[in-house]
């Protein structure tokens, strides 16, 4: 019973052996031979050489290619990767602003070449939500964040509001989250925005709303005194929305950005003190909002703002 060739090294010594221990002459292996009498003459003559070695099979894709991406410009690339953390998509919009036109596909490849590809989980379950196109100002997010540790021992938290449309964004630090502090977090966002602001979305917070406070409840299950936040926002004609209970996803845009800051911005840094706090983050805001966005296409949110 004849068995077959494990690899490809085995099927050749099959053919060249017995033509090397001279038990079969080479003209009458050639006659029965598929690849040819000079195909089989080179194999007896590598082998003759350099012995069962001489036979593996050589790959014969060409080392270097007339197309391949330069090297330098792929260090450039994997520099600005672990610099800036960007994705694909975006490495290929911020590099094409520096003049430098490289497809999406092969900065990815480059990337996955250098291990440097984020390796997400899969969703087993997909929502689907019906994105309407706002114009900017017309809908504000505002969620806050907690500082990662303590600074000096005591805990921080951070304030952000994001225009939807524009994603453009403001961010604040703050002692303790409280009523007062979320009134004056939107009126400094309303002194910042250079666009009228017609409605804002929080979660439901006892900061932003009084509406699920059981002791703020009449038996008829009515508010008995609206939240700062909304008196507020009604001086200001401004509509304030509140997200679904136990559904963070219907402000996916803030919520979006926190994962940003803690990437970006808090792995990244330590604070010695409240001011140093403020002072980072603020930069980084200043660096955020001129940061390309899958969802503004490669515009950043300053050019956004200016665009139609």
């Amino acid at each position: 019973m004849v068995h077959m060739a494990q690899d490809i090294l085995e099927g050749r010594l099959r053919w060249v052996l017995p033509i090397a221990r001279k038990e079969v002459r080479l003209v009458d292996a050639a006659k029965v031979f598929p690849y040819g009498k000079r195909t089989l003459e080179r194999w007896v003559a590598e082998y003759k050489k350099g012995g069962a070695e001489a036979l593996e099979p050589v790959s014969t894709r060409p080392k270097t290619s007339p197309q391949e991406t330069p090297i330098r410009l792929k260090e450039q690339v994997i520099e600005l990767r672990k610099e800036k953390k960007l994705c694909a998509l975006k490495l290929h919009w911020k590099l094409r602003k520096q003049g430098i036109d490289i497809h999406e596909r092969t900065v990815g490849k480059i990337l996955k070449a250098e291990g440097l590809v984020r390796k997400y989980h899969a969703t087993k379950t997909k929502y689907k939500y019906l994105k309407a196109k706002l114009k900017r100002g017309e809908l504000m997010e505002i969620d806050v964040k907690y500082v990662p540790g303590r600074i000096a021992g005591k805990r921080y938290f951070q304030y952000t509001a994001i225009d939807v449309s524009s994603r453009w964004r403001h961010l604040g630090a703050y002692d303790e989250q409280s009523n007062n502090h979320s009134v004056e977090f939107l009126k400094e966002v309303i002194g910042r925005f250079p666009y009228t602001i017609k409605a804002i979305k929080t979660d439901n917070g006892s900061i932003f709303t009084n509406y699920y406070t059981g002791t703020n409840k009449r038996s008829d299950m009515t508010v008995k005194a609206l939240h700062a936040l909304d008196n507020f926002c009604a001086e200001q004609d401004i509509i304030h929305y509140l997200i679904d209970p136990g559904k963070p996803a219907q402000n996916g845009t803030v919520e979006r950005s926190h994962r940003s800051d803690q990437e970006s911005f808090y792995d990244r840094n330590r604070f010695r003190s409240f001011k140093e706090l403020q002072k980072k983050m603020q930069k980084w805001n200043i660096e955020y909002n001129d940061l390309e966005h899958c969802g503004l296409k490669g515009k950043t949110p300053n050019e956004a703002l200016i665009t139609n």
